[in-house]
């Protein structure tokens, strides 16, 4: 027993009349807005891991 088209078609009409388009879209943005903020935060530590070895050097020169 399985999901058919039916089904799904379903359960997306009664979540569109739960919801209502707006807020659905508007969620889908928010979410966006995280993914994009997220990628762009891995993309500064990348950059700012590249650009300063010398905080590299000197951690591991009081380690020592």
């Amino acid at each position: 027993m399985g999901l058919s088209f039916w089904h799904i078609i379903i359960v997306v009409i009664v979540i569109v009349l739960l919801f209502g388009r707006g807020k659905i879209s508007d969620l889908m943005g928010d979410v966006a807005k995280g993914i994009k903020s997220f990628k762009k935060g891995m993309s500064d530590d990348q950059s700012q891991d590249k650009k300063d070895p010398k905080d590299k050097d000197q951690n591991s020169k009081s380690n020592h």
